[in-house]
């Protein structure tokens, strides 16, 4: 039988967390371990876990929030050393149903079956009022009669995809060992993507229709800088327009960089004139960054450590594999204390 590490990243999201835990552990697949990242949490959440799941989580506390990049390249590293074969990684805002994990396994098995080795597997996430979220990319790659495949195991409930948020995915541990892990330095917002879409340049991930998950969302909608009150994400909004503009650099066209470069400019000239002046610096400054920004990727057993990693019933801290928070290009006044 496989063996499974499931992951989650956690910040101050105790009750959340309370709640992703207990559906981890009500899998009618057992997970061989179970990983906690907390994500230097203020709210009591390393104490919760330490008293309610002694003996059945593994948890790691930061001393400093790294972000939810560097957060979840920290959750993959600790779970590949673990030697699992599939790593099952979520947020705390993560609910999947019992039948979650069992049913991706199952779709991994049937895609083995045919010779078809996926990149990842993910479950069908949805809001609390029910409505589809996070709907991962479809992938549109061509059959030998020059159709789109997609529809191929539509009878098994099985979707090629490669974009995907970080939202109860399976990954094999032979991917990470190919493709490394998500990349640290983008501290927030389109590591998924960068990540996901990296794996699948050359097979396709798959969505599993018979994989539930409730994806409770803190805040839902589109991101926007121009409706943002909350200083400290209009801060983050820096993160998400570097990595938009790596993400279109990297995966797309010049012509794709462009348009998106030309609605940046747009953007800024549209806060300048309804005198939101800070919020046309971040965008300004986010713009910049993206064309030049060339973060490294790492490899999933790299030996590189951060200080101030509390493994919780060891006295001294642990060396964890992560790249140093100083090394990594996050602008003094840009680096949000929070996700």
């Amino acid at each position: 039988m496989s063996m499974v590490c499931a992951v989650v990243l956690t910040y101050n999201r105790r009750d959340l967390l309370a709640e992703c835990l207990q559906a981890i552990a009500a899998q009618t697949h057992h997970c061989d371990r179970i990983i906690v990242v907390d994500n230097a949490s203020s709210d009591g959440t390393a104490q919760m876990v330490a008293e309610r799941w002694a003996g059945r989580v593994d948890l790691h506390v930061l001393g400093t929030n790294i972000g939810a990049a560097g957060g979840f390249n920290l959750c993959m590293r600790l779970a590949y050393q673990t030697g699992a074969e599939y790593i099952w990684i979520m947020d705390d805002d993560v609910l999947p149903e019992p039948d979650a994990l069992a049913a991706l396994l199952d779709a991994g098995r049937l895609l083995d079956a045919r010779g078809i080795s996926p990149a990842f597997l993910t479950s069908v996430a949805r809001a609390p009022g029910g409505e589809v979220t996070n709907v991962p990319e479809l992938d549109r790659r061509l059959n030998a009669l020059a159709y789109e495949n997609w529809p191929d195991l539509l009878d098994h409930g099985l979707v090629p995809v490669t974009r995907s948020a970080f939202v109860s995915n399976l990954f094999p541990r032979a991917t990470l060992t190919r493709h490394g892990l998500p990349i640290a330095a983008m501290f927030i917002w389109g590591e998924d993507s960068e990540f996901t879409w990296r794996i699948t340049q050359d097979r396709p991930g798959y969505m599993v229709g018979a994989s539930r998950a409730l994806h409770v969302r803190q805040l839902a909608g589109v991101l926007d800088i121009r409706t943002e009150r909350n200083p400290a994400r209009i801060n983050y909004h820096f993160h998400r327009i570097r990595n938009d503009i790596y993400l279109k650099r990297r995966f797309e066209n010049p012509r794709a960089v462009a348009r998106l470069v030309r609605r940046q400019l747009a953007l800024a000239f549209r806060l300048c004139q309804a005198q939101e002046f800070f919020k046309a610096r971040v965008v300004l400054r986010g713009l910049l960054a993206g064309l030049s920004f060339n973060p490294p990727i790492e490899a999933a057993d790299a030996p590189c450590t951060i200080a101030g990693i509390r493994h919780v019933g060891e006295e001294i801290p642990v060396a964890a594999v992560l790249a140093p928070v100083e090394q990594q290009a996050f602008p003094n006044d840009l680096r949000p204390a929070v996700y």
